[in-house]
């Protein structure tokens, strides 16, 4: 039976990356399911399918061409009908739009059957913000990443920075501090630790420091 790792937590928390240094530690796949969001924002911008029209983003998500790629050293990236949109799938207008189509039941339902697909093989390491809760219910192991929203803020800034991208460390917090209310208090899937997670604030950690955590976690639970 394939081991199942979920990794969910607020945008900026560490918990993509993190994830992605356990899965390849453990030679897992691993399943970014916001990305599912982001690529469903983008193929609607290609396909003239409006952000408010329910039914058309539903269908699309069902029959979207994606292909998720890691590379030998690591990288990761993202494909919609045979285009590279990885660095369109992370700017920041891109994440703002996925949250809230997110927010729509059916568009959910829709991409419910594709998440649960990746979890074949050995095992999966899931991130996202209802990993634990909805998709993956019966994970092995469940994390929930956490940071403050002056960290999480901090750390996008940085990252756009060094893409030489002109933003304000104040308006990102604003950002931060709305998709989280966003986030928690929607009515379909709102994002909550599970009650069987073990909770991780990674403010003050390094990723190599959380991951050593979880990894510890993961060798208590014989999962390794």
């Amino acid at each position: 039976m394939t081991k199942i790792i979920t990794v969910d937590g607020p945008s900026g928390s560490g918990k993509g990356t993190v994830s992605r240094m356990i899965a390849d530690t453990l030679s897992f796949n691993y399943l970014d399911s916001g990305a599912l969001y982001r690529l469903l924002t983008i193929a609607a911008s290609r396909r003239k399918v409006d952000t408010h029209d329910v039914s058309g983003l539903s269908m699309l998500a069902e029959h979207m061409d994606i292909r998720f790629i890691t590379s030998a050293d690591g990288q990761f990236k993202a494909v919609l009908e045979e285009e590279d949109v990885t660095a369109e799938m992370r700017t920041e207008d891109t994440g703002v739009r996925a949250s809230k189509i997110a927010a729509y039941n059916d568009v959910r339902g829709a991409l419910l059957k594709r998440q649960r697909s990746f979890a074949r093989g050995e095992g999966l390491v899931a991130d996202g913000r209802d990993m634990g809760t909805v998709v993956f219910p019966e994970a092995d192991l469940k994390i929930y990443l956490t940071a403050s929203i002056d960290e999480r803020a901090n750390r996008r800034y940085k990252e756009l920075i060094e893409k030489g991208e002109d933003v304000s460390l104040r308006a990102l917090a604003e950002q931060v501090r709305a998709r989280d209310e966003r986030d928690m208090n929607r009515e379909v899937s709102p994002l909550v630790a599970a009650e069987d997670a073990i909770e991780l604030d990674s403010s003050l950690m390094s990723a190599k420091e959380v991951l050593e955590t979880v990894l510890n976690y993961i060798d208590f639970k014989g999962l390794a």
